[in-house]
């Protein structure tokens, strides 16, 4: 089905239920509830959850298959994001060019950068990629402020032409992203028994890109072409000397991966139509490799769960304060929660940083593979308990038979 292979299926079945439930995954304690902090399904989180995971996906492509680590893969999702807000200025504010358009700048950048880059391996090829991110940042932030708006950002005014869309509403205001007429920022609640459940349109369509961009990275890795890249993985030198040049595929690997990059950003900006160099940061991109080393690099599914792991602890742990902590453990004799208030606070709010960081170094040290490696012990272990006792009566079977 879909061209793919029962597993294959099955792991994209999944990702479809994740991304169409998550309206209803991301809310599991009631609106009331003292644990309603913990909830994520609101439409902006929601959105960043799958976009990130698009911005992964395309990166694992490139680092899980090839295993070349790029630190500059930031330049791409900026590229997109501008590309997109031009697009919403210049012509409409219909998402689907500034999507398309976002994605062919993001693309042809890569050529240009992947060029030059991948004519040197390993860290050199790193340090090349974060040279050239951060030679965007600069441009963006300073020397091309006609066309970026420096560090203000780029945004949509009354003032843009926008030959095929309206510069203001009715009521004089700026009009905003939709898809064909259906807003983005449209939204409707369903409110069940104490639980309040969003349902965003934006979402919905940052939810099928990443569906349909997770399938597309399926097909790639089960190709040829997919197959080529894990042989200049495992050994390159080797792959040369049977007369292959490995750069075409490199190249062709980091131009996908940028075009990925180039889908988030215009994604960003068609859910809020503003692009900063901020994007460009070389932070932003030692997030994505994060991302996918946190999920687990070179896995199908990795990307995503560590996209969504990582801006949930961003966007939850960085709203806890000593007011919600106190909060929580106003149980305690005054002494005791002050202390344990005490012990918590670096670790939340402003230091939710400090919490990530040692989450990295946990799974880094006991799951090299990802929280999908965690997923793979935890099933085989369920399958060890399972599996019935053999009968002490019966022999066990001879292997030389």
């Amino acid at each position: 089905m879909f061209g793919l292979g029962k597993k294959d299926l099955s792991l994209f079945l999944i990702v479809v239920g994740l991304a169409l439930f998550a309206p209803f995954l991301l809310n599991p304690f009631p609106t009331g509830s003292s644990l309603a902090q913990s909830n994520a399904g609101y439409p902006d989180l929601m959105q960043r959850f799958v976009i990130f995971g698009i911005f992964a996906i395309g990166f694992n492509l490139l680092f899980g298959l090839t295993g070349y680590l790029s630190f500059g893969h930031a330049a791409f999702l900026g590229m997109g994001s501008y590309a997109a807000v031009w697009m919403f200025k210049l012509l409409s504010m219909n998402v689907i060019p500034a999507i398309l358009l976002s994605m062919v700048v993001a693309g042809l950048f890569a050529v240009v950068i992947g060029y030059v880059s991948l004519r040197r391996s390993g860290i050199y090829f790193s340090i090349l990629t974060l040279a050239f991110a951060q030679m965007s940042y600069n441009l963006a932030y300073s020397v091309l402020t006609p066309i970026t708006n420096g560090e203000t950002g780029l945004q949509i005014t009354l003032n843009d032409p926008r030959i095929f869309g309206v510069s203001a509403t009715a009521d004089g205001g700026i009009p905003v992203t939709n898809l064909f007429g259906l807003e983005m920022r449209s939204a409707t609640t369903l409110d069940i028994a104490g639980w309040s459940f969003s349902f965003s349109a934006g979402y919905y369509l940052c939810a099928i890109m990443m569906i349909l961009a997770f399938y597309l990275a399926i097909r790639i890795f089960r190709s040829p072409f997919g197959l080529m890249l894990r042989a200049i993985k495992s050994n390159q030198h080797r792959l040369n000397y049977t007369g292959l040049n490995a750069r075409p595929y490199t190249l062709a690997v980091f131009v996908i991966s940028g075009m990925y990059a180039g889908l988030a950003g215009g994604l960003l900006a068609s859910m809020d139509p503003l692009a900063g160099p901020e994007r460009m940061q070389w932070t932003a991109s030692g997030e994505v490799v994060l991302m996918t080393i946190l999920g687990g690099a070179g896995t199908l599914i990795g990307p995503v769960l560590g996209a969504g792991f990582i801006k949930y602890f961003e966007n939850i742990f960085s709203k806890i304060n000593d007011g919600v902590l106190h909060s929580w453990f106003a149980f305690l004799p005054d002494g005791i929660e002050n202390l344990v208030v005490g012990l918590i606070h670096p670790f939340v709010g402003k230091g939710w940083h400090l919490t990530l960081g040692l989450m990295f170094m946990l799974v880094v040290i006991f799951l090299p593979g990802g929280l999908v490696e965690g997923g793979q012990r935890i099933g085989r272990l369920m399958r060890r308990r399972k599996k019935p006792a053999q009968d002490p009566r019966k022999p066990s079977p001879n292997p030389a038979e």
